[in-house]
């Protein structure tokens, strides 16, 4: 049942917004649309939202929401920087348009993500990097986090449940065409097609991969007290 106007939260309208853009894209995500699932005038949105602009950078305030640094102020640099990035990437997962929306948005101007970052300094701050480096390497984890999203392995989500096993099979076919003298390696890797990866296991191992990266690079480095 739509929500009455008196009712209607700010992350009330967030939600609905995140569920069209995940489901239809940012294109799809406009005041009337949205005041019409939501079962109001969109007069009453703007309360909220001034624009579709605002509107946007607000998706990305509600989401970054929970991506801090919040954990026990004992714990090392790398728990706590770690905590984030698998913040981060829930978030993605959960919100499929949200690394569109952090390309879109001018971040600067969202209040949760300039708070993330300036967590993030901090942590690599005692990691023993520059402030300089220090964005160079949260802008380095922010998009090694859109691009293991992006590069999740499996079916494409438009794919009917129904479609899967079909799939696979093509996919299998389709390596197993290639020259193996040529690509070998491509052809073994059709066997992977039997069943649909893992993606906790999929996501895990790409923070070990980037987390890992920052952690030697920060070794050796002096520690800041």
């Amino acid at each position: 049942m739509p929500p009455k106007t008196s009712s209607l939260t700010k992350a009330a309208v967030a939600e609905r917004a995140l569920r069209i853009g995940d489901a239809d894209g940012l294109e799809a995500i406009t005041i009337r649309r949205l005041a019409t699932e939501l079962g109001v005038t969109p007069m009453a949105l703007y309360w909220h939202f001034k624009n579709k602009e605002e509107l946007l950078l607000g998706l990305i305030d509600h989401v970054m929401a929970d991506v801090r640094a919040d954990r026990a102020a004992t714990d090392p640099w790398p728990v706590q920087l770690r905590a984030m990035v698998e913040a981060l990437v829930r978030a993605m997962r959960a919100h499929p348009c949200l690394p569109d929306l952090l390309h879109a948005a001018d971040k600067k101007d969202v209040e949760s993500f300039t708070r993330a970052t300036d967590d993030s300094l901090a942590l690599l701050e005692r990691a023993g990097f520059s402030l300089e480096e220090g964005y160079w390497v949260a802008s380095y984890l922010l998009h090694s986090a859109i691009g293991l999203v992006h590069a999740q392995p499996g079916c494409p989500m438009a794919v009917p449940p129904d479609q899967v096993g079909e799939w696979l099979r093509g996919q299998r076919i389709q390596l197993q065409s290639l020259s193996a003298e040529r690509y070998p390696q491509m052809v073994r890797l059709a066997d992977t097609y039997q069943t649909l990866p893992d993606l906790d296991r999929y996501y895990a191992f790409g923070i070990d991969l980037v987390m890992g990266a920052v952690e030697k690079m920060a070794a050796g480095r002096p520690v800041a007290s």
